[in-house]
């Protein structure tokens, strides 16, 4: 795909001082042709000529109907079984930066388990002065945080790597979700047990079949590491480690343990074969990267895009994306029309926030001409998002983790858009 987007320069304020100007010459022109007033505006409708429903007909709020479809999806080739795999958040049809529980994408290596509250323990041991277990009511009486980051599956956008593969961005990008997360910090717990100075690195487990055990430097434990038992006010659904998990700031999902049962402190990383096998990125010349925690800038237009086309035609048309990092906030998103040939600063719904999504906005018009719409993240740390041909350049074909390309939607003249790539 190489053709580019020839639009206008009209300001969006132009375009809606010229509408306003047809408004009044169409109410004109009608009120002499007798035009049909809108029954919607001018008659009373059913949902005004009764009572609704009463505050105990839903005693945990669902959405209303209408929006029915905003809903996880899974893709039902890429695993054998439902039961260790994955599906994905509705980014295309959620707008600000905060995921509802009920939206945010799930991924599981044994399935998600019931576990209790009161049957819930946490043990510490290893090298520490007082090995201890805790209760969930212990850890309720520690001092607690609040803090909102973003979860992203080291796969997320992986299966782009050989060209554009899925049509929308749920399911390019959709591995993610962001939260406010409450709990205690494990430099708190692991100050309990008191660490020997021998100690390097934390190996933690979750209590389901799989474990999905994971080390941790001790430098990342002791930092911004959270234990938490809450998200988003209430708290975890089964399907994000109820009754509690560890959250890893800005490092790949696989390290964030659900259902956290064991922090052993060692001197050294103890890895797992899952952990060994599949958290390594392949290069071109066939080493590989190692311990590639580190989720690298990223972003992408959420709208338009395929799942989100433009219904209203021509006229003001608001493009908008998410973009995050895990080394630091986003300080700036651009946006390009034209498939990388020009861009546009979009503007922040508000400052970036360490390790946490932010929302970007381009209020601009629409011509009705295609676009090959892109976006390009930058993080407090001067990292720029690279474009799919960089990281083909080291990375080659054949990687599957930590994809963060710049991202291609070709806009079609009809408003319908669909995933490309652009030379």
């Amino acid at each position: 795909m190489s053709e580019t987007f020839k639009g206008k320069s009209t300001s969006r304020r132009a375009f809606l001082r010229g509408a306003a100007a047809a408004g009044a010459g169409a109410i004109t022109a009608g009120a002499a042709h007798s035009a049909t007033p809108d029954p919607l505006i001018t008659e009373p409708q059913p949902w005004a000529q009764g009572l609704g429903e009463g505050v105990d007909v839903t005693p945990y709020g669902l959405p209303i109907k209408f929006e029915s479809d905003v809903v996880r999806r899974n893709v039902d080739w890429l695993t054998a079984d439902t039961i260790s795999s994955i599906n994905f958040t509705p980014i295309h049809a959620l707008d600000g930066t905060i995921t509802p529980q009920g939206c945010a994408f799930e991924r599981h290596h044994s399935g998600a388990i019931e576990l209790a509250k009161e049957d819930y323990r946490l043990m510490i041991n290893g090298l520490v002065d007082t090995p201890l277990v805790f209760s969930y009511a212990d850890l309720e009486r520690f001092p607690r945080e609040n803090h909102v980051y973003f979860c992203e599956c080291a796969a997320n956008t992986g299966m782009e790597w050989a060209g554009a593969q899925l049509n929308g961005a749920q399911f390019t990008h959709g591995m993610i979700h962001n939260m406010e997360y409450t709990g205690v910090s494990l430099r708190t717990i692991l100050a309990e047990a008191g660490v020997k100075p021998e100690g390097k690195w934390v190996y933690v487990e979750g209590a389901d079949a799989s474990s999905n055990g994971r080390s941790i430097p001790m430098e990342k434990a002791l930092d911004d590491v959270l234990v938490a038992f809450k998200a988003n006010g209430e708290a975890l659904r089964k399907e994000h480690g109820y009754p509690v998990r560890l959250v890893v700031p800005g490092w790949e999902g696989n390290m964030w343990v659900k259902w956290l049962r064991r922090i052993e402190v060692t001197d050294a990383a103890v890895q797992s074969r899952e952990e060994t096998s599949k958290y390594t990125d392949t290069l071109e010349d066939g080493t590989s990267r190692k311990w590639t925690w580190a989720m690298d800038a990223k972003s992408v237009v959420t709208s338009p895009s395929p799942q989100a086309p433009i219904t209203h035609g021509q006229g003001p048309l608001v493009i908008t994306g998410l973009a995050w990092s895990g080394r630091g906030a986003i300080t700036r998103v651009d946006v390009s029309k034209d498939g990388g040939k020009t861009w546009e600063t979009a503007r922040l719904a508000k400052p970036g926030e360490r390790m946490a999504l932010t929302r970007f906005y381009l209020d601009t018009t629409w011509d009705g001409n295609e676009m090959l719409l892109q976006s390009r993240a930058m993080d407090e740390t001067g990292y720029v998002q690279p474009t799919k041909t960089q990281l083909r350049d080291v990375r080659g074909l054949n990687s599957i983790y930590h994809n963060n390309c710049i991202q291609t939607w070709w806009v079609k003249p009809n408003g319908e858009a669909e995933n490309v790539e652009v030379s």
